[in-house]
């Protein structure tokens, strides 16, 4: 199965890194034979995937990694670089190839350091596969001073590098950055098209895709998550309920705190075991005695790993009380819908009846309000402002209409 299977609505994007890969395939053969590169090609050094979350920016990234390390004896009767199969491209796929760097920060942020550490990566030549891949999934995440230092490689690059950056859009990225890279910007992909997938690829059965999907307006992560995940499906019921709890200034505190509950707890979860995996892992690493004491001179170093812990938890609270806010801009999206008469498919058809009986009792207006206190809030969580702060004024917000 060719890697551009994955790409999900995306065949304009497809077709344009098949293109690119067949022409860095013409260029490293060029090479190697000692012969002239092509005049025009479709390859560059350096590549910016934007679009928004769950159109598979990553995943686009990692197909086209794998593309242009693909070894299949196909190419040279001219079949397209990326068969799915060989060697390189699986590899590539599953993060484990020589020559592919797959970046991604469980961290709110990608420090000055850690893009050094990319950047001398990147002047090294192939170990065994054709080009020197870098994917940095979460270039938004660079901090001024790592994007600073990730211009000078992506300005200079060495003959067969490629960086490969994802972020949600281009304002994301520094222009001095994204005016050397080849832009490709994916759309959110359909939501019949993201059913499909779940029930070819998950095995999921067709009613279960087909809800998971429309919830999620085409979000292939969440989508995926949403089918196969009971408590996710639990906590976004629990969201959508929200609307009306928020009679009353009681009701709107009470909401808040137990929504922020729900964030820590959700990061609570997925952060322990990893957590304690790590810290065994670093104990055993610097030599641990029996009954866990530590060697001298190690307080440093199990400090350091705390910190990273601590803030990975706190990144992973933050995502999940995102994901809760966008959860609930559908519900107010479907309410609003429903005011105006659109035929706009009800992406929350669970809930259809509080949904009537809301835009009943409001205004579009008032709906449209609700909405923007949503976005300010999510606004205020980027900022770093107090979540339950941000969280209360939100729902107090909703109650004013």
């Amino acid at each position: 199965m060719p890697v551009w299977d994955d790409l999900v609505g995306q065949e304009k994007v497809s077709e344009q890194l098949a293109a690119a890969a067949r022409d860095a395939d013409a260029l490293v053969t060029a090479v190697v034979a000692k012969t002239p590169p092509p005049e025009a090609s479709k390859m560059t050094h350096a590549w910016l995937f934007t679009g928004p979350p769950g159109s598979g920016r990553s995943t686009a990234a990692r197909a086209f990694a794998a593309a242009l390390q693909c070894v299949s004896p196909d190419r040279a009767l001219g079949g397209i670089p990326g068969c799915g199969f060989c060697d390189g491209c699986h590899t590539s796929l599953v993060g484990t190839h020589a020559d592919v760097e797959i970046v991604r920060t469980d961290l709110l942020s990608i420090g000055v350091k850690e893009t050094r550490d990319l950047v001398r990566r990147a002047q090294l030549s192939p170990a065994g596969g054709r080009w020197q891949v870098i994917v940095l999934e979460d270039a938004d995440r660079l901090t001024e001073g790592a994007g600073n230092v990730l211009l000078k490689a992506v300005e200079e690059p060495a003959p067969r590098t490629v960086w490969l950056l994802c972020a949600p859009s281009i304002e994301d990225v520094l222009p001095t950055i994204r005016s050397r890279c080849r832009l490709l910007t994916l759309r959110t992909p359909p939501v019949d098209a993201v059913a499909d997938i779940l029930i070819r690829r998950d095995g999921i059965e067709p009613d279960v895709a087909a809800a998971a999907a429309r919830a999620t307006q085409g979000h292939i992560g969440r989508a995926r998550r949403l089918a196969t995940d009971p408590s996710a499906r639990q906590r976004r019921a629990a969201v959508l309920k929200l609307p009306l709890r928020v009679d009353d200034i009681g009701g709107c505190l009470k909401a808040a705190q137990e929504l922020i509950d729900t964030a820590s707890e959700d990061a609570k979860q997925l952060a322990e075991e990893v957590d304690v995996k790590e810290t065994d892992e670093l104990k055993a690493a610097l030599g641990a005695v029996q009954g866990g004491r530590m060697p001298r001179g190690t307080a440093g170093v199990m400090k350091d790993l705390e910190d990273r812990q601590k803030r990975r938890r706190t990144r992973t609270q933050r995502d999940s009380l995102d994901l809760a806010l966008i959860d609930l801009t559908g519900f107010y999206r479907d309410v609003l819908a429903l005011q105006l008469g659109s035929r706009l498919a009800i992406a929350n058809a669970e809930a259809e009846d509080t949904l009537e009986r809301l835009a009943r009792g409001s205004s579009p207006e008032s709906t449209l309000r609700r909405i923007d206190a949503i976005a300010a809030c999510r606004e205020a969580l980027d900022r770093n402002v107090a979540p339950l702060l941000a969280v209360e004024a939100m729902t107090m917000a909703l109650r004013a209409g």
